[in-house]
């Protein structure tokens, strides 16, 4: 398995910090393995490590409780800074109350899980505050080029476009398996992680919501349009009940929220919030005849790229027009237009449009498929194909 770098480098700093470092992210984008790959690096300079994975049912047979767990840990450290290494934590019983124990002694504590509960801003308050944070997301197509160049094979990038990057479906050879891999891991997140979590009695209401936010992938959506849409289409339900939905599924990192960019405080808190898949598989997995919704999960997977890159991203409006990506990083901004083609007049004027009237400090960026280089003398164009490989640079 390829070294997940860009991750562990954020990490590295706290190594002996007494915070709580806390790996997060949707199941399966690999925690784990991250996990692992730091546990190994700290071995290299000490052998005071304890490591339990509790998705194993021997370990946590051995430690089901917070209590438990505290027992072990004293009789398996050694003198000296032990590093403390949990995975899959939700799984102990009160695990909160070791954790903010065994941090507060002679300890480095790591820890990752993947359950809605662990997941949610429930953690700033189990934890007191005194951890961080670092959101871990699926393979970009970089890191999915490094895993295909150990085993001698390749993936397109096409093939990226539509099922994403989930490290686990590239076990499998047939794209009928990738397929069922993908289906089942959505379930499990939707059922088990939400539906049980949660203990939302309206199941099939639910899931309805789940699937309508999960097909509106890059698009503006409300809390008003979906009670709108599920009270035309099924039962009606109330806007509040709506609300809670939407923060359990982006608590279970399904999906995340693009805020507006505004220079005014009051414009940025008003609800105008673009949604992303936090992959674009979820999206390609409800679609019907391999009609594939490739320009929404194009702009879907700039968006996690750029946030995999280090920038901080938001939506922004210029007059009645929409600017896809108001993006920053060292003190560089940038302003970015997304479309899977601009080849057409039609679609050339609608997505370089949105650039006109705005100040030239910060570059103008449009990325498309496109083979031709349609760059301006204000606006630069990127292949995608090469954005992927180098980014805006």
């Amino acid at each position: 398995m390829i070294k997940r770098e860009e991750y562990i480098k954020k990490v590295r700093p706290f190594y002996e910090s007494d915070l709580v470092k806390v790996l997060v992210g949707i199941r399966r984008c690999g925690k784990s393995v991250i996990l692992t790959q730091i546990r190994d690096e700290i071995k290299e300079k000490t052998d005071n490590v304890i490591y339990l994975d509790f998705e194993k049912s021997s370990n946590l047979a051995k430690t089901p409780n917070a209590e438990k767990l505290l027992s072990y840990v004293e009789e398996h450290r050694k003198e000296g800074k032990c590093y403390i290494f949990l995975d899959e934590v939700q799984e102990v019983e009160n695990w909160y109350v070791a954790v903010k124990d065994l941090r507060l002694g002679n300890n480095s504590v790591f820890i990752t899980g993947s359950n809605s509960r662990l997941l949610s801003n429930e953690i700033l308050t189990l934890l007191s505050g005194r951890h961080v944070a670092i959101r871990i997301r699926p393979f970009v197509y970089q890191e999915i080029v490094e895993y295909f160049k150990e085993i001698g094979t390749k993936c397109s990038v096409e093939n990226y476009l539509i099922w994403g990057g989930f490290p686990g479906r590239f076990i499998y050879d047939s794209m009928e398996a990738q397929k069922s891999y993908l289906s089942d891991l959505e379930n499990t997140i939707v059922y088990k992680d939400i539906i049980v979590r949660k203990k939302i009695r309206k199941e099939a209401l639910f899931r309805k919501i789940v699937n309508f936010i999960l097909r509106s992938n890059a698009r503006i959506i409300s809390a008003r349009s979906i009670y709108r849409y599920v009270c035309h289409e099924h039962e009606c339900v109330s806007i509040n009940t709506v609300l809670k939905y939407i923060e359990y599924i982006k608590e279970a990192y399904l999906v995340d929220e693009l805020a507006r960019y505004s220079t005014k405080t009051k414009e940025e808190l008003a609800y105008l919030q673009k949604i992303y898949c936090g992959d674009v598989s979820f999206n390609s997995l409800f679609v019907d005849n391999n009609r594939f919704d490739l320009d929404h999960n194009l702009e879907n997977i700039v968006y996690n790229e750029l946030l995999y890159r280090g920038y901080k991203l938001k939506l922004f409006k210029n007059g009645d027009k929409e600017i896809d990506f108001y993006a920053s990083k060292n003190g560089k901004e940038y302003y970015i237009q997304v479309a899977y083609s601009v080849v057409d007049s039609k679609a050339y004027e609608r997505e370089f449009s949105p650039f006109k009237d705005i100040d030239n400090l910060h570059q103008k960026i449009i990325i498309t498929t496109d083979t031709i280089d349609y760059s301006t003398s204000v606006v630069r164009h990127i292949n995608f194909e090469k954005f992927l490989k180098y980014g805006l640079e």
